[in-house]
């Protein structure tokens, strides 16, 4: 019959504050019928009478424990009285455990006080992660260059297997992405072009666009899509299984074992992709510019040779970067996770949107650079 009894909560107003009975068997069962009472207490100083408790479980200290977190957010004071040692006990130990700072999409503070602390707080999470991924990027550059100098000591198997991952078997839709934006470029650069009886001039807009910027850009920016969150989720997953911990146990550096591979795969095989993907690119302009504009191949190519070399060289030079950004940025986000499924699959999204992010802007300088060096 006692395990049929509900628990009671009554709020009697003081003049120092409230005070909250609680009364009869307050377990897990049972909090249905008492969870609104909790959250309705009225806000101020609070005294929680625990004297008329019969059983208290883990769910119900967890109520407790959650009601003071959540005065104790707003400045106020929770006063637990006749609670006895064990309750007591149970209490604090759910209190150190469970995880309250988190609020609730209802109870978070507005107005520009709070608008302005959690940019704050944004500003400084963002400040310390570029720290924390600024000091990842200098431990895998410190790795790769001792690789390289002691190439015996290379992990050839997981090499060439990345190599093929992310590099061979991304060769399809790299090519087809190039061969659609040449013939998109050759297409719309016609339509203006002919405007002004300038159509050979198609030629000189394809090799700009393609060998200088999007062939190379574009390709990074599948790279990161496909390899740097296959990177992301499955040493996430690794992470999430124990078997980095596993590694560390058997004397095995995570860097050196699952890093270094997947860096040194992608500085290989991302300006092999760029020059498919500019290729691709160049046949699906000069296509076009048959098709459509009438500018035979050899027309095309001749003109293709007095500006490609220069505009291919300075494609080619930002592979490499791209490369190591891409593969930095999914090994640090991978490293990031917490144990379970919901992380690899959050550290998966950021680990794409950064490598984006973070080529787009290492794009933009080089254009800077190469501009003011006068390419």
């Amino acid at each position: 019959m006692a395990a049929m009894q509900q628990p009671e909560v009554i709020v009697d107003q003081a003049p120092s504050g409230s005070v909250m009975r609680v009364s009869g068997p307050l377990r897990t069962e049972a909090l249905g019928a008492v969870e609104g009472a909790f959250r309705k207490v009225p806000h101020g100083p609070l005294v929680v009478d625990l004297g008329g408790l019969t059983a208290l479980d883990t769910g119900g200290a967890w109520l407790i424990a959650d009601l003071m977190a959540r005065f104790e957010r707003d400045g106020l004071t929770v006063e637990l009285a006749r609670a006895d040692a064990v309750q007591a006990a149970l209490i604090d130990t759910v209190r150190a455990v469970v995880d309250t700072p988190e609020m609730a999409e209802d109870e978070r503070e507005t107005g520009l006080r709070a608008l302005t602390e959690r940019v704050g707080r944004s500003v400084v999470g963002t400040w310390q992660a570029a720290g924390l991924i600024l000091g990842f990027f200098g431990l895998t550059l410190t790795r790769l260059v001792a690789a390289l100098a002691r190439p015996w000591r290379l992990r050839r198997a997981a090499l060439f297997s990345q190599m093929e991952e992310a590099g061979l078997n991304a060769i399809p839709i790299v090519a087809l992405m190039g061969f659609l934006i040449g013939i998109v470029l050759a297409f719309q650069g016609a339509a203006q072009l002919q405007q002004f009886g300038a159509e050979v001039f198609v030629v000189d807009l394809i090799a700009i666009s393609i060998l200088r910027e999007l062939g190379i850009l574009l390709t990074a920016i599948i790279v990161a899509g496909r390899s740097g969150s296959a990177f992301t989720a499955s040493i996430g997953s690794m992470k999430v299984q124990e078997e980095i911990d596993a590694m560390r146990v058997l004397g095995l550096d995570p860097v050196d074992v699952l890093v270094v591979p997947r860096v040194l795969a992608l500085v290989v095989m991302l300006p092999i992709l760029g020059f498919v993907a500019n290729m691709a690119g160049l046949f699906g302009g000069a296509l076009m510019s048959w098709v459509d504009l009438g500018v035979s191949p050899g027309m095309f190519i001749t003109r293709l040779h007095e500006t490609a070399v220069s505009h291919l060289v300075v494609g080619m030079v930002k592979a490499p970067f791209f490369a190591v950004i891409i593969g930095v940025v999914a090994c640090y986000q991978a490293m990031q996770v917490r144990g379970s499924a919901t992380s690899v699959g959050q550290r998966t999204t950021a680990s794409v949107v950064q490598a984006i992010f973070m080529v787009i802007v290492a794009d933009a300088l080089f254009s800077i650079f190469f501009a003011e060096l006068g390419y």
